[in-house]
């Protein structure tokens, strides 16, 4: 049976709501790093993020944030600009990002699993001025190289049989090459830096960060967050956890280039002043000696990741004793992996929900055993939530009717970056309209029944299908394409794509798939591919009908059984 979490009923600096009644937390007028801040202030020489056999307390993070910000405004960076950060889930991007918040600086998360045109398109709209790099990665960045790129490594930190394989990689890459101007080594860029005393400090309404979702090909968009926004929904999990600071270790391998793995770990985990215990890269086996070596009791996760934990369970025991809650998101939670994962671990396993648009965590279940099944739970302090009809949004329809829902609430994003249409669109009268079609019951716990776009979520990442086909339909022999999702017991869903050859007799389906690899990133590279006569089925204005589609090709049986290196 899971046992019972432990939890305080007041925390610093926000209002505790009696008996779960939502109430209002008392949100300070101060930048997202501020929470980097208060940690320093009060739990100085508690470890911040384990990443290997490297350790930085929060004085010591605060200290680098502050060198980092420094350099930044030695190069020129102002107020308002933007800073690409490509890394995996080290602690460098920590200190990339609240440097980058305290020299006023824009973060632009990148995803290290997108290629090298996607990278382009998406520093080109935004018109990044520093980007912060892994090493093996720098080849993303050559399509537009900004005026300062910020380089550092994993090749002395990791095991010795990994590292000479880093090497190796490293080499096949990059080669013999001269480091150009405006190239710098991260390390040796914040050991030169003297920490800045009095970092700016932008209003709460500036943007902190510039979320890509959907595409980045050809009109990439993205997602403005405010300062106030990320802090905001910090303090809102914060509050719903109801922890006492300083008293746990987080599980950190769900990547901060992801709204959920920022909010929830990076920023969440800073606020609680817990301990983050970060990998780069998740393989289900290593992570779980990791918890049972590292003892974290705090595990946030995707679906996918506990399938994956459960098959290995399966097989050996681990201890994961330590481990008291996991809060699943990114997609939905099959029951029977939550109760499987609960048996192996003993643990409370809730589900929740959001999307990028709300910074991203608008609804969990609570954590003291009456959470419900197959529900989203409840919506976070001070977040509102209603299930409108969903041909108008205007009419709000009573507990157990399907409807759209939609959210208001301070993590409630700006706008799309440039997008003045998409925005009103998104955001109507102070509420986001989320697309999603839901329930409510008569407790007010949600149900996420269907999705009203045509979004497909992989292993908890976000793949837009018009994204997809506008580059496959660029594959020589090609004709038409479409793509839709299917479920998957693993990853939630499949990519699927049905493609309408110009010859089927001469149509490759390795040289479609050797395509696929070369310009989509691995999350968005259809996994199932059915090969048609066609014409697709289409409305009278040329529009794909893809429910048709999911129809007629309803699973994902005609799987690609070649590994997709990197997920």
């Amino acid at each position: 049976m899971p046992r019972a979490l432990q939890v305080v009923p007041e925390l610093p600096w926000v209002a505790h709501y009696p008996e779960g009644v939502p109430g209002q937390i008392d949100y300070p007028a101060e930048p997202a790093y501020w929470l980097l801040e208060q940690a320093a202030r009060n739990t100085p020489d508690r470890v911040a993020c384990r990443y290997i056999r490297q350790e930085l307390t929060y004085a010591q993070l605060l200290t680098e944030a502050k060198r980092m910000a420094a350099f930044l405004r030695r190069r020129g960076l102002q107020p308002g600009e933007r800073v690409g950060i490509i890394l995996p889930n080290v602690p460098e991007y920590l200190i990339a990002l609240f440097g980058t918040w305290m020299a006023g600086g824009v973060v632009v998360p990148i995803n290290p699993l997108m290629v090298a045109e996607e990278v382009a398109a998406l520093l080109k709209v935004t018109d990044c001025r520093v980007v912060v790099c892994l090493d093996v990665l720098l080849q993303l960045v050559e399509g537009n190289r900004p005026g300062t790129v910020l380089v550092t490594s994993l090749k002395n930190r990791l095991p010795w049989l990994a590292r000479q394989v880093y090497k190796i990689v490293r080499f096949h890459r990059l080669g013999w090459r001269r480091r150009p101007a405006g190239e710098f080594d991260l390390a040796l860029a914040l050991a030169s830096a003297h920490p800045e005393e009095v970092p700016y400090r932008p209003a709460p309404s500036d943007p902190a960060e510039i979320l890509p979702t959907g595409g980045t090909t050809g009109h990439p968009k993205g997602v403005i967050l405010t300062h106030r926004n990320l802090l905001a929904n910090a303090l809102q999990v914060f509050h719903w956890n109801r922890r006492p600071v300083g008293a746990d270790t987080m599980l950190a391998c769900l990547p901060f280039f992801h709204s959920y793995g920022l909010t929830v770990c990076g920023l969440c985990g800073v606020a609680m002043s817990a301990t983050l215990l970060m990998y780069h890269r998740f393989r289900a086996a290593y992570i779980l000696r990791l918890i049972e070596r590292e003892r974290p009791t705090l595990v946030p996760a995707v679906p996918a990741m506990l399938a994956a934990f459960n098959r290995e369970l399966r097989i050996r025991g681990y201890d994961l004793k330590s481990v008291e809650a996991v809060i699943s998101g990114g997609a939905p939670l099959p029951l029977e992996v939550a109760e499987e994962f609960a048996r192996h671990a003993g643990a409370v396993v809730v589900e929740g929900y959001g999307l990028s648009e709300a910074s991203p965590v608008t609804h969990v279940g609570p954590l003291d055993g009456h959470a419900r099944p197959g529900t989203i739970g409840l919506p976070l302090p001070d977040t509102e939530a209603r299930v409108v009809d969903a041909d108008t949004g205007t009419q709000d329809l009573p507990p157990g009717q399907v409807g759209e829902l939609v959210i208001r609430g301070p993590q409630v994003m700006a706008g799309y970056w440039n997008d003045p249409e998409a925005t009103a669109a998104a955001l109507r009268d102070g509420w986001l309209f989320t697309g999603d079609l839901a329930t409510r019951d008569e407790d007010g716990f949600f149900k996420i029944v269907d999705r009203k776009k045509d979004l497909i979520i992989t292993s908890g990442f976000n793949v837009y299908p018009t994204d997809v086909e506008h580059v496959l339909r660029q594959c020589e022999g090609v004709e038409d394409v479409a793509v839709f999702g299917v479920a998957d017991e693993i990853r939630g869903e499949l990519v699927k794509a049905v493609v309408v050859p110009n010859d089927p007799a001469k149509f490759s389906r390795k040289a479609f798939d050797e395509f696929a690899k070369q310009h989509l990133e691995v999350h968005r590279r259809p996994r199932a591919v059915e090969v048609v006569a066609g014409p697709l089925p289409r409305n009278q204005l040329g529009k794909l009908l893809r429910r048709v589609l999911r129809e007629q090709y309803p699973d994902g049986s005609n799987h690609d059984h070649v590994e997709h290196k990197g997920e």
